[in-house]
């Protein structure tokens, strides 16, 4: 069962093109089948949603992932979010772990991935972040796009041409990250942007999931649940299902923008076309 309740939120914000966006999200994070502890922590607080995956031994992870969290909370509550505050936030992050006295493990660190919407300019956009493996996928036009790109080993012998996509699934190096939040590595992100578009959906987790479900598992499941709570629940069920391996954390956003014009239907082929050139990411169908 997940650590708690999940329950769906939801918000109405007002874009600076004069139009009303309707957010609704739902969070949930489970130990999964085989560890003995959560080591993921997430934060969905308007206008930041974070997952955060904790790595090192003992408790480290568990550190990790909650002083990353607690900073970038305090950070929401003092003004506004931007890549500049964030990394501030994250900064502290890596001195608090350093500092923590049962921070023991030089591999203590924690990924952090997630969006924020950006209402300083005329435009409104999305900002994806994400330093490690966890992962921003973005449904739209029934087509899904992982959003970040993974900080890993094995990502880096796929971008190389050494290993095929279909290769790294199984690759026994897949749990090798090459970027994360500790005493030992940077503070600094990479990040995406992308525009407000009504109908979008956001699947914000850990690699708990990804490990266990295919990106059409994902797909699929937002499919069969528009409610962000009963869509993240599906997929955390059969993450265990599937095994359970790991700790399990995911974030669902469903963005509305009533106000927005509708474009003329598009065929599954112009869909997934869209998803593909809105992240830069290869598009499940």
């Amino acid at each position: 069962m997940p650590d708690a309740p999940t329950t769906t939120q939801s918000q109405t914000v007002a874009l600076p093109t004069g139009l009303d966006a309707v957010l609704t999200w739902a969070g949930v994070t489970d130990r999964g089948r085989k560890r003995e502890i959560n080591q993921d922590a997430l934060l969905t607080v308007f206008p930041l949603f974070v997952v955060a995956d904790g790595m090192g031994g003992h408790i480290g992870g568990e550190i990790a992932s909650a002083s990353a969290i607690d900073r970038l909370q305090r950070m929401v509550g003092k003004g506004a979010v931007s890549p500049q505050a964030i990394e501030r936030a994250l900064v502290k992050a890596v001195r608090d772990i350093g500092d923590h006295p049962e921070t023991t493990d030089e591999g203590t660190g924690t990924t952090v991935t997630g969006v924020y919407l950006d209402l300083t300019a005329e435009e409104p956009t999305w900002v994806a972040l994400n330093i490690g493996d966890s992962r921003v996928y973005l449904a739209r036009d029934d087509a899904l796009a992982q959003v970040t790109t993974d900080h890993s080993l094995v990502q880096e012998l796929v971008a190389s041409g050494r290993l095929s996509p279909e290769e790294a699934e199984n690759h026994p190096y897949g749990n090798v990250i090459t970027r994360a939040v500790g005493p030992s590595e940077g503070a600094v992100p990479d990040y995406v942007r992308l525009e407000v578009r009504d109908g979008d959906r956001f699947v914000i987790c850990s690699d708990g999931l990804t490990k266990e479900l295919t990106d059409y598992g994902i797909l699929h499941f937002l499919r069969l649940h528009a409610d962000p709570a009963a869509a993240a629940d599906a997929m955390l069920e059969a993450a265990l299902e599937n095994g359970g391996r790991d700790n399990v954390t995911i974030v669902v956003l469903n963005v509305e923008v009533p106000g927005q014009r509708a474009e003329p239907a598009k065929t599954e082929r112009d869909a997934a076309a869209s998803a593909e050139s809105s992240t830069g990411a290869e598009p499940t169908e």
